[in-house]
């Protein structure tokens, strides 16, 4: 069961067939673009509030749910005078659409920065021992820094662990006895200092490397410990800004490119019913929201409504072996004019 609501359309300025026809080319593909933009602001709302963990919220348009809205139509005549010309008013609305979009390109830009800057630190952070910041594994009492002396870190594959014990004290001169401790552990490696003597250094990492041990190179600063703590925090508030702002916009950004999307409809059945009923004006236009499996009895309906003298001329070439293309560029021809808006 499904009740019809009256979609109200102003009497707007005819112009001449010419420019309607040549506006009819055009509607198609401009139709396309603006409910595409729609659904890419949807779509974006719906990651947001994933991401932030918000229940969803009913989307509004002018204040008021997206389907009151769309059954209780009226035409914006500040934002579109009617008696502008119908080219105008299409220009007018792809205008203010696209730069909706290319507002919505900078914004998630700005924000996607903010969260691969986020997400290569927490990479950094929970990655493997061979890539991961050490900063926060290592404390100042596990590092030897002298004139003379140097601790090393070594990342050891956690097979090889009784090898390195056995060996480290080996792989060149001058490396302290006993000074191999194990600081932190994953699934795959093992964190271990060294301590040798400068002048040694670089033959030991030589020799590491041909046994499979690797050296990172590592300079303890609580400093830059520091910085990158802060450097932390403000990019998890700047996300968290970016998110929150982005989320609001979208919010209203999809009411006005909706609202903008149902004048342009209100265009397009205008036109594409003047060029099929010819002039004055005399239809009415309608919502209707069947279920999927009642949208065939519904055509039912709207065809035996419509004059069954003429019915045939825009039967499908299937049921009566030619016809006419739909008007508009619809995929399907009917003795009146329809549009499918998809909300979801």
């Amino acid at each position: 069961m499904f009740l019809p609501f009256q979609f109200n359309i102003p009497n707007l300025r005819v112009g001449t067939l010419d420019s309607l026809l040549s506006l009819s080319d055009d509607l198609l593909k401009s139709n396309s673009f603006i409910e595409g933009v729609s659904h890419k602001i949807r779509r974006q709302i719906e990651e947001l509030e994933r991401a932030s963990g918000v229940e969803s919220s009913a989307l509004t348009v002018d204040g008021v749910p997206v389907d009151s809205y769309l059954t209780r139509f009226v035409w914006d005549e500040a934002k579109y005078p009617t008696m502008s010309p119908l080219k105008e008013i299409v220009d007018s609305i792809h205008t203010q659409v696209a730069k909706i979009e290319d507002d919505l390109k900078v914004r998630v830009a700005e924000y996607n920065n903010v969260r691969s800057q986020l997400n290569a630190i927490n990479r950094k952070q929970s990655g493997s021992l061979a890539v991961r910041d050490l900063s926060n594994l290592v404390k100042p009492e596990d590092i030897i820094t002298t004139e003379h002396l140097v601790t090393l870190l070594a990342i050891v594959p956690k097979y090889s662990q009784k090898d390195w014990l056995a060996s480290y004290e080996r792989l060149t001169s001058y490396v302290v006895p006993r000074s191999s401790k194990m600081l932190h552990e994953d699934n795959e490696y093992a964190l271990y200092t060294v301590t040798l003597f400068h002048r040694v250094a670089d033959n030991f990492r030589t020799s590491a490397r041909e046994k499979g041990f690797q050296i990172r190179d590592f300079e303890y600063s609580p400093e830059a410990q520091e910085s990158r703590k802060q450097e932390l925090e403000r990019l998890v508030r700047d996300q968290e800004s970016f998110r929150s702002s982005l989320l609001q916009w979208s919010y209203t950004s999809y009411g006005e490119v909706f609202s903008s999307w149902m004048h342009f409809c209100a265009v397009r059945v205008f036109s594409e019913s003047i060029l099929r009923y010819g002039l004055p004006p005399s239809f009415l236009a309608c919502v209707l929201a069947p279920s999927v499996k009642g949208e065939k009895k519904v055509r039912s309906i709207l065809e035996g409504l419509c004059d069954s003298a003429n019915s045939t001329y825009w039967k499908s070439e299937d049921e009566v072996g030619g016809g006419m293309a739909a008007l508009g560029g619809d995929a399907d021809s009917h003795p009146y004019v329809s549009f499918t808006i998809n909300l979801i």
